[in-house]
């Protein structure tokens, strides 16, 4: 089963700080699911609300702590296992924003086609959405067809589903369509692990679709501080719709797994 996307870490501490702060909290912080930074701050260690006991208090004032965060951080899944050259599958699949369903043969017309995995609540997704909205704009004018999917399980991420998908397609003006793979089956004829995960193909003339890029955005990820550029997957594009060959030397698309139906996969 694909790794989930929540990992809880602590910001290092030193040793005696850590545990004169840390002695009194719950043991079962780990499972809390907690969505937001949370900071930690010396002013809890000062708080009669804490019941610290005069050892305690002595401790605290003793070793002042810094404000510290623990960070959520998603665990990462690379996208794998599709070889260049792999023809497009086929799909017919619904757009929850307008209610049109579209199928592969829609983009017939298109010398190129990016496809791509995205969902609603993912943080590698969320990192990229603005930016990836301004990249489609762009290359949709020059010619390229594009369509985003979400294969996730609302059993185990109601956030992904489709009222919610349209609510995210209209608040950021997507210009591509956005796709729900409710069976989660289209997912699994493009071999599809991760969101974000994008395949590009290209078209010459009666021939189908043909797989050229399977890689990356670029090198930045959450927390990376590494700027947004799309520059991996803007040499791609750019490239196919010059009519040269793209490099098969492509970093593989590092985001959160895709999300299966329970006992699904």
């Amino acid at each position: 089963m694909a790794t989930t996307c929540t990992a809880l870490s602590v910001a290092s501490m030193a040793g005696g700080a850590r545990a004169c702060l840390f002695s009194h909290l719950p043991r079962t912080l780990a499972k809390t699911n907690i969505s937001t930074t949370i900071i930690v701050s010396s002013k809890w260690i000062y708080s009669s609300k804490m019941g610290l006991n005069p050892l305690q208090r002595e401790c605290a004032i003793n070793k002042t702590v810094p404000n510290r965060k623990l960070q959520v951080r998603a665990a990462r899944t690379e996208s794998q296992g599709v070889s260049l050259g792999f023809r497009a599958p086929s799909f017919e699949l619904p757009e929850p924003l307008t209610g049109k369903t579209w199928k592969l043969e829609d983009f017939e017309p298109y010398p190129a086609l990016l496809v791509m995995f995205i969902c609603n609540h993912c943080p590698f997704v969320k990192h990229l959405k603005k930016d990836i909205v301004k990249l489609t704009n762009f290359y949709m004018k020059k010619g390229l067809a594009v369509v985003a999917i979400s294969s996730n399980s609302v059993a185990t991420h109601p956030q992904d589903g489709p009222e919610l998908m349209a609510e995210d397609a209209k608040i950021l003006n997507y210009p591509f369509p956005y796709l729900y793979d409710e069976l989660q089956e289209v997912a699994r004829d493009f071999g599809a692990v991760c969101t974000p995960e994008f395949f590009l193909f290209k078209k010459d003339g009666r021939r189908p679709f043909e797989l050229v890029y399977h890689g990356q955005y670029d090198d930045s990820r959450p927390s990376n501080n590494v700027p947004i550029t799309g520059r991996d997957l803007s040499l791609a594009i750019d490239c196919v719709l010059s009519g040269q060959p793209v490099s098969p030397v492509q970093k593989p698309s590092v985001g959160c797994g895709i999300k299966w139906h329970p006992g699904a996969k």
